[in-house]
């Protein structure tokens, strides 16, 4: 038996950590079992590579930090989500390979096509079943972070940097409708929660078919 991987999207301050809660919490009252994840920090190890990639002060050149991430995804999928999926279990993970390519391809200004490629070396090529993208414009974003007080690297950058994250997000989306459920962050939590609970539904109702007699 195969589980399923849902991948959760969108710029700082989407969302994206309240819908997952609120989508694990309905899966696990539907009977499944959920592992929650993300990127970076997914594992132990993430943990030190997030630390390093998102507080550290200083400069990091933009195809260290597409490494950095590349590595932390590597660990990630091969000792946490791959032996979830084949156990039968539903992965949610908060960020994953369309990060990169939106934040250090769009937004580092670097090939995003080189980018997706180190991240599917480094994960052999697993892509989720869907992804659901909260699309949220970047002045919104930076209004609901004003108050955060641990430093960000990424969440530091100019409103241009993240102006050019939200496109990559789009142009992504456009190219994949089939995978990509794109949002609009600004509706209601609890909108949003009924319109991924929908989607979800069909998902685990095409796999439970899937399933051999």
């Amino acid at each position: 038996m195969t589980g399923l991987f849902i991948t959760l999207e969108g710029g700082d301050g989407s969302g994206k950590s309240t819908q997952s809660a609120l989508l694990a919490t309905w899966l696990e009252e539907n009977g499944q079992t959920v592992v929650l994840s993300r990127e970076p920090g997914g594992t132990e190890l993430g943990l030190e590579l997030r630390d390093i990639i998102l507080h550290r002060r200083g400069y990091i050149d933009p195809r260290a930090e597409a490494l950095l991430y590349a590595a932390d995804r590597a660990h990630n999928i091969a000792t946490k989500v791959r032996p979830a999926l084949e156990r039968g279990d539903v992965v949610l993970q908060d960020r994953y390979i369309d990060s990169s390519v939106a934040y250090q391809g769009a937004g580092r200004v670097l090939d995003p096509t080189e980018v997706r490629d180190v991240s599917f070396w480094a994960t052999e090529g697993l892509l989720p079943d869907l992804t659901i993208l909260l699309d949220l414009d970047e002045r919104v974003s930076q209004e609901r972070l004003k108050d955060r007080t641990k430093y960000d690297r990424l969440e530091e950058e100019k409103q241009e940097f993240h102006a050019r994250v939200r496109a990559g997000y789009l142009e992504l989306a456009a190219a994949e409708p089939e995978r990509f459920l794109v949002l609009q962050a600004t509706d209601s939590v609890e909108t949003l929660a009924a319109v991924i609970r929908e989607r979800v539904a069909e998902l685990l109702a095409g796999a439970s078919t899937e399933q051999p007699q």
